[in-house]
């Protein structure tokens, strides 16, 4: 099982809280991101990269800022949220290297792709504490997962030589051709394998859809042995989602990294609406879910001290 370096252990203490679990809020989406801004195809691609880095330094303004860390691409957010001193100093910053969508092989399968130019140098360079890959796997067939695994082992290569934390990611699909019921019952094993496949890759912090049920989270647990995982959000309803991170987070889990479910449908092309929303909305969904970490949170609290809300 790999292990964090000396510098790897410190970034990601800065991407944890005061008592060392993850709270990253995540904004790196952007194709899904103008779909959530609007409805008709046209107005979607009319959406400048401009207003999506606007949007994100809202969503680092009132949402990061209590929590631990952003998770950011390296298109639309950065370096404004750096430049502009939109983050603030004791939040940390992870910059994703996944390009946004897939190209899909002849057998159906979602082939990865990374945003060009975007290397551990050039994470380091915009000032951040670390990045995020993002593949698509599919544990139960190997000859799907070549390209995306190749993909992942050269970015891991990458921040290794550089000596940066990486974030590994991955999200299961549904081939078209697959029925819904049968997907859905493979879901946990999915799962349970797309992180053993990224563990065997040598990921030493993992993001990971929700296993499924408390049994699959206690076998990412047992597989990951010391490699802390965090469940991300997919987008379910905030309710649902409370309910997915206490499961995880009794089961192992060292936190967690939410974009969509906290922010949805907060985010607006009229920014006085995205603020009043963030504020009322998703900030209270926030302590939410906090609450849940801290609940069933078992690590060492380490002695920073809880940061402050200012």
């Amino acid at each position: 099982m790999s292990r964090l370096t000396t510098a790897e252990m410190r970034g990601y203490q800065q991407i944890c809280g005061h008592d060392g679990a993850m709270m990253v809020i995540a904004c790196d989406q952007r194709g899904g991101m103008r779909s959530l801004l609007a409805s008709d195809p046209q107005e979607q691609a009319a959406i400048s990269d401009k207003t999506l880095g606007d949007t994100k330094a809202d969503i680092a303004m009132f949402l990061a800022s209590k929590a631990s860390c952003v998770l950011v691409d390296p298109i639309c957010a950065v370096p404004a949220l750096v430049d502009d001193r939109t983050i603030r100093r004791d939040t940390a910053l992870l910059i994703g290297l996944d390009a946004s969508g897939w190209d899909t092989s002849p057998e159906g399968y979602r082939l990865s792709k990374l945003v060009s130019g975007i290397s551990a140098r050039r994470v380091r360079q915009l000032g951040a504490t670390g990045g995020k890959i993002m593949v698509y796997l599919r544990a139960d067939r190997e000859e799907a997962n070549s390209h995306n695994i190749d993909i992942l082992r050269q970015c891991i290569e990458d921040f290794a030589r550089e000596d940066l934390l990486l974030v590994v990611e991955f999200l299961t699909y549904r081939f078209d051709d697959e029925d819904e019921a049968d997907y859905k019952a493979k879901l946990p094993s999915l799962v349970v394998g797309g992180s053993k496949i990224c563990l065997d890759c040598g990921a030493k912090v993992l993001k990971i859809p929700y296993p499924g049920t408390a049994e699959a989270c206690a076998e990412v647990t047992r597989l990951a042995g010391e490699v802390p995982w965090a469940v991300l959000s997919a987008g379910v309803d905030h309710s649902t989602f409370l309910r997915q991170v206490e499961d995880a987070m009794r089961n192992g889990a060292s936190g967690v990294i939410a974009g969509r479910s906290l922010w949805k449908d907060c985010i607006s092309l009229d920014r006085s609406v995205t603020r009043d929303r963030l504020e009322t909305v998703a900030v209270p969904r926030l302590r939410e879910i906090q609450a849940v970490i801290s609940a069933h949170f078992k690590g060492v609290q380490s002695d920073q001290g809880q940061k402050a809300d200012v």
